[in-house]
């Protein structure tokens, strides 16, 4: 394994760890800055609006710079975002800083999967980007719950700290590791948009945002799904999140894998049929628990089982705006995670109960298939390359 990808890695844990461990620790936060729950959740929301300006704004300023110094800029600003949100002094503040956090997120992802595929192996490309975004898993299988027990047994403050002791390591380890890279050719800045004036990454980004959306109906609201549905103690609810990170773990892996053997587009049709399929197993059969267990950690590694084919997909079609193009991916992953919030909530707002979110959870992940299954009609693989 190259230790570039490695550093890589260790930046994508980082990032997430900032991102996911929110959820686990917002009532921390929230006795500890004297706010309302509802309110301690606009701190994920500025977090998500930081990924979505980053994109943009990592092109506008740095697109002409080497890659790895990009990289070093990007992972600073993690370090400095999470040590300030660790000395808050309070709430406006801890929003101030959790949008800045977010700022670099969807940029390290672009960049960082344009140096995964120039140091991959030949025929090994969705292998690396996969080993870049394990990253994003082991943070969901050991990182989250980890910041969530410190935040209980400390302050919440000790869990951003750990994030950027976390991203100093990251940092050392891409100044180390990660090759000298020169920049991407200049396009200018129309030139790095010029790749949205087609319809086939359109079509990619439809996929990214509907298949997690969908995806993110249901997984929104999985640990009182888990309790007040399929009949688990809350006290378990710390191991069940582990094994929803072991699938995510197993499903990246998986999908680079394959996706290196067949094609990025053909995996991804079929991880997101099978997640449709999952997601109305769920509806069903949520009241068995070992069944609901089971149909989870299926639905969490479909998760990121889709993840390295989709960042190969889109840099296969942004070609000039490769840097833009990869990091929109994440853009769209958010904004699918907004929505999916958003819908998997209304039937739990008419109290219809939570199984009933993988209802519209199933349909976005079909809508999401369709997309790519459009794209395989007009793009065979032979005229990309």
């Amino acid at each position: 394994m190259k230790k570039s990808l490695i550093a890589l890695a260790f930046g994508t844990l980082a990032l997430g760890m900032a991102e996911f461990v929110m959820m686990g620790i917002l009532p921390d936060i929230a006795r500890s800055l004297g706010v309302t729950i509802p309110e301690a959740g606009h701190l994920i929301s500025a977090y998500a609006l930081g990924v979505c300006f980053g994109a943009p704004l990592t092109v506008l300023v740095a697109r002409t710079r080497p890659l790895k110094h990009i990289l070093l800029a990007l992972v600073t600003l993690i370090i400095v975002g999470n040590a300030c949100a660790a000395l808050a002094p309070n709430y406006w503040t801890l929003v101030a800083m959790r949008f800045i956090s977010g700022l670099p997120h969807g940029a390290f992802f672009g960049v960082g999967s344009i140096v995964a595929e120039r140091v991959a192996d030949k025929g090994k490309r969705a292998e690396a980007v996969s080993i870049m975004v394990v990253g994003m898993t082991v943070a969901n299988l050991f990182g989250v719950p980890l910041g969530t027990y410190i935040s209980g047994a400390v302050t919440w403050r000790a869990t951003f700290g750990i994030v950027a002791v976390w991203g100093a390591v990251a940092l050392l380890l891409v100044k180390l590791w990660v090759p000298a890279l020169p920049a991407l050719p200049d396009t200018g800045l129309k030139g790095q948009f010029g790749f949205l004036k087609k319809f086939a990454p359109w079509l990619v980004l439809l996929s990214v945002m509907l298949g997690n959306g969908g995806i993110f109906c249901w997984y929104s609201y999985v640990s009182p799904l888990m309790v007040h549905t399929s009949g688990f103690r809350p006290e378990d609810l710390t191991l069940i999140i582990m094994l929803a990170g072991f699938g995510m773990f197993a499903g990246n892996i998986v999908g680079g894998h394959y996706a290196d053997r067949f094609t990025p587009e053909k995996v991804v049709r079929f991880t997101l049929g099978v997640a449709g399929l999952a997601l109305v197993g769920i509806f069903f059969g949520a009241h068995i628990p070992s069944l609901s267990l089971t149909l989870m950690c299926l639905t969490t590694a479909c998760l990121f089982c889709v993840s390295s084919p989709q960042q190969l997909l889109i840099l296969e079609n942004s070609r000039g705006g490769e840097m833009l193009g990869a990091a929109l991916v994440q853009v769209a992953f958010n904004l699918g995670n907004a929505l999916g919030a958003f819908c998997g909530g209304l039937p739990i707002d008419h109290k219809l109960g939570y199984r009933y979110t993988a209802l519209p959870g199933a349909a976005f992940v079909l809508l999401g298939m369709l997309a790519v299954i459009v794209y395989i009609r007009k793009y065979p693989r032979h005229e990309l390359r």
